[in-house]
């Protein structure tokens, strides 16, 4: 989701996502959710953070909070590193109408938190 955002926030971001232990798709919950806002996630592909060790980057953001503690130190070089925590909504157990605003939860948590952090690195 954060993925989704970042790139309709601005098109010349070059955003990459990856995951310690990713799913072979993209969770369609999160796909629903980010439908709902007017962002389409649905080819997104889940990428291994071991595809992108040893490239470069400006920042390098972990988003779950398992992932902070997880996720493998990158060799290449990179400017910035960032924690910006949020629950993973795929531990939402239940129906749908009890998964789903835990997903929509995130989803503005999310939006809302990246909006801040390009708004500092704006300035």
């Amino acid at each position: 989701m954060a993925e989704g955002f970042l790139k309709s926030f601005d098109k010349n971001l070059e955003v990459y996502s990856a995951g310690t232990k990713p799913a072979e798709k993209v969770n369609p919950f999160a796909v629903k959710a980010m439908k709902e806002v007017g962002i389409d996630i649905s080819n997104g592909k889940a990428e291994n953070v071991d595809k992108y060790l040893s490239q470069s980057f400006d920042y390098v953001i972990t988003v779950c909070d398992s992932a902070k503690e997880a996720c493998p130190v990158f060799i290449g070089k990179v400017k910035h590193r960032l924690h910006i925590g949020f629950d993973d909504p795929a531990e939402a157990i239940g129906t749908e109408e009890e998964v789903m605003p835990v997903y929509r939860r995130v989803r503005d948590e999310i939006k809302m938190e990246f909006k801040k952090f390009l708004k500092q690195i704006d300035n």
